[in-house]
């Protein structure tokens, strides 16, 4: 019998591997990836790998043959269970292990699933996850005899949050796990803040029955927005569904988008570290850059994606970077790895200092933007779409003197402000913002998008 193993070709995919469960990703993919995954770490001299998995119905069984995958190349695996991915990340840090997994499915619709993983300190993604695949197709995985061992790594990674907490005043918080996979730590984490702590959905249900666990999208935040209001609360804080992802609520039950968080945090980080650099992803606003740079930073600007800006850290010693989808790390006193339960004690911190959310969210400019738009687009098109519209608006928009840049799908800047069209990666949409000066502007950037889309064969949303 042979161990060669084919995957679903939307499944491998630029920073991690995401799969619809029982379709295009299976028990039996699990194992391979296991597999393919220790294989790297066996030939790289790696021993010791951790494995986690979130809260989805599918997770413990895709866990399991994932286990046997590694243990078959003679791995040891350490097991820490049902937990964020972050305490993952942690567990291969702190216990100074070769690799790590994580079985999550994030944000993704609850019929998906899929995997996070790093070798030594750094992501492991891009050409790394595409050897996966080599390696599964042609059975050329390394044998062994491995073993496993099971911790628990709770109250250690808690006790780890917690640490780095620095407030002055007690605060009213309200959090909204949306049943994600945080709640047992957001549980033990809160016992250890000072103040008062109201906590939404932290029973963990991988169904997600209260609201889909997306901080991103502005109706997800709406019961925490109500429960602030009612507990009359400094802010709220919410997960999304593997908790490396966060969203925040100010006292006056406006959201603060993830770039708005990076930019009120870079006051803080740029103070212990003058002069550094950091960075946002393309989908950031311009405001941000801005105030990276009027606090006396480097604003750098690098593509979307969770493992290509650990990547960027690195890479420029970079103590903070952050997305517009509420990934956000944190080298300053931390890992660098993308963890929304320390962000929240470094918020909580910075807001009881500073004063209140609202006046620290303030001190930005006013602009006019959308939020994070997505347009259903299939697997099979959405990067193509995006490569011609690259092209006919890098002849046609440059030529009226707007400012292209392509570092990750096409965003252009002009006198109204700036758009940016580009292919998700963990999911069959394409993502589009813009941002502007004035109403008027914003109408005419989302015009530019249409008519971008339109002449691609792919119809915008009416509501757009």
């Amino acid at each position: 019998m042979t161990l060669a193993h084919n995957f679903h070709p939307t499944v491998l995919r630029e920073y991690d591997i995401r799969g619809i469960i029982g379709k295009t990703l299976t028990t039996d993919d699990a194992r391979a990836i296991g597999r393919g995954f220790g294989t790297m770490v066996v030939r790289g001299g790696g021993k010791k790998v951790a494995i986690g998995y979130d809260g989805r119905l599918s997770s413990p069984d895709l866990e399991a043959a994932a286990v046997e995958g590694l243990k078959s190349v003679g791995l040891h695996v350490v097991r820490i269970g049902l937990g964020p991915t972050p305490m993952l990340y942690f567990t291969a840090r702190h216990l100074k292990l070769d690799a790590g997994m994580m079985i999550t499915g994030s944000h993704n619709p609850p019929d998906y699933n899929g995997f996070k993983m790093m070798i030594g300190k750094a992501p492991f993604f891009g050409s790394q996850i595409l050897e996966i695949g080599k390696i599964a197709a042609a059975g050329d995985f390394a044998t062994g005899e491995g073993s496993e061992e099971t911790i628990d790594i709770q109250d250690t990674y808690v006790d780890r949050l917690a640490a780095d907490y620095d407030g002055t005043r007690d605060l009213n918080v309200v959090w909204d796990n949306g049943n994600g996979a945080a709640g047992e730590i957001l549980r033990r984490l809160v016992k250890k803040l000072p103040g008062k702590h109201t906590l939404l959905f932290d029973d963990i249900d991988g169904t997600f029955p209260n609201h889909h666990p997306d901080p991103t999208i502005p109706e997800n935040l709406e019961d925490i927005i109500h429960k602030v209001a009612e507990e009359k609360a400094d802010l709220g804080i919410a997960f999304d569904g593997d908790a490396d992802r966060i969203g925040a609520v100010d006292e006056k039950g406006r959201i603060v988008w993830g770039d708005q968080l990076v930019a009120i945090y870079s006051k803080d980080v740029l103070a212990a570290h003058p002069g550094a650099t950091i960075i946002a992803d393309v989908k950031a606003s311009q405001t941000l850059f801005d105030q990276i740079a009027k606090l006396g930073g480097k604003p750098l600007m690098w593509k979307t994606g969770h493992s290509l800006l650990k990547a960027k850290m690195a890479e420029t010693n970079s103590p903070l970077a952050g997305e517009m989808s509420g990934h956000i790390f944190f080298a300053d006193k931390y890992y660098g790895f993308d963890d929304a339960l320390y962000c929240a004690v470094r918020l909580l911190g910075l807001v009881s200092r500073h004063g209140e959310l609202s006046a620290l969210r303030d001190e930005l400019p006013d602009v006019l933007n959308t939020p994070e738009v997505r347009f259903q687009v299939s697997e099979e098109r959405k990067f193509a779409a995006v490569e011609e519209i690259k092209a006919r608006v890098k002849a046609e928009e440059a030529a009226g003197g707007a400012e292209v840049n392509d570092i990750d799908g096409v965003r252009v800047k002009t006198a109204d402000g700036w758009w940016l069209l580009r292919a998700s990666n963990t999911q069959d949409v394409l993502v589009a913002r813009a941002e502007a000066f004035s109403p008027e502007g914003l109408e005419r950037l989302k015009d530019a998008i249409k008519d971008n889309l339109a002449k691609s064969g792919i119809a915008a949303p009416a509501d757009f």
